[in-house]
């Protein structure tokens, strides 16, 4: 299967999506809600590009590579549109970077600094949820949270524990365990793979909080 990628011939094989042909391509088409050997759900949608033909931006992730099309990945629609949902994201996020136990590994601060982003255009509420630091292993600040549900998905997918889900809808929706609990009286057996997962400071390490940043470890 051939398809071109900013003017560049490329090849895949059937079952592909356009981000997986992409990056082995040699393209870097960013996300924050994708993780490989997940089913993709397109969430978040700053792997948008743009397909001759098709009149909306669709997502990298969750789209099957097909023989002939022609992608481009980089023009100014797609990283407005990136920009944009960057904005979006950030309007209701903590901005305490350099405090957070994340920054210097935190995938939406990159991104910031990648597309060029200093603020958001849009105001509104911000979340205040009380930060979860009741068991000992890991550190909940859903202030914090993306809602790209890769530890959601992680927890279900992977490991079969299925001890967080998202719940409430809109501006309240908010990854949780069963009725609120904490951690500890959920069916949670804290493998850590949550925290790896999470592309932001939402969960963190406790036993490693203060200890330095992961890319100085």
């Amino acid at each position: 299967m051939k398809i071109t990628i900013n003017g560049k011939s490329c090849e895949g094989v059937e079952g592909q999506t356009v981000l997986e042909v992409a990056r082995a391509s040699g393209f870097n088409i960013p996300t924050l809600c994708h993780l490989a050997g997940l089913t993709p759900t397109g969430a978040c949608r700053i792997c948008v590009v743009e397909v001759d033909g098709m009149r909306n931006l669709v997502a990298a992730c969750s789209t099957p590579a097909a023989e002939g099309m022609v992608i481009r990945t980089d023009s100014e629609r797609v990283l407005s549109a990136r920009r944009f949902i960057v904005e979006l994201l950030v309007s209701c996020h903590p901005l305490d970077c350099m405090t957070c136990e994340k920054t210097g590994d935190c995938t939406l601060q990159n991104l910031a600094y990648e597309l060029g982003v200093t603020g958001s255009r849009m105001e509104g509420d911000r979340y205040d949820y009380p930060v979860d630091s009741s068991n000992p292993f890991i550190v909940r600040d859903y202030n914090k949270c993306i809602l790209c549900l890769k530890c959601v998905r992680v927890c279900n997918e992977i490991q079969g524990i299925e001890a967080i889900k998202t719940t409430q809808r809109g501006f309240d929706t908010k990854v949780a365990t069963a009725y609120d609990n904490t951690l500890q009286d959920s069916t949670c057996v804290f493998c850590g793979q949550c925290v790896q997962a999470c592309p932001v400071g939402a969960l963190t390490e406790k036993k490693a909080k203060g200890l330095g940043r992961a890319w100085e470890t």
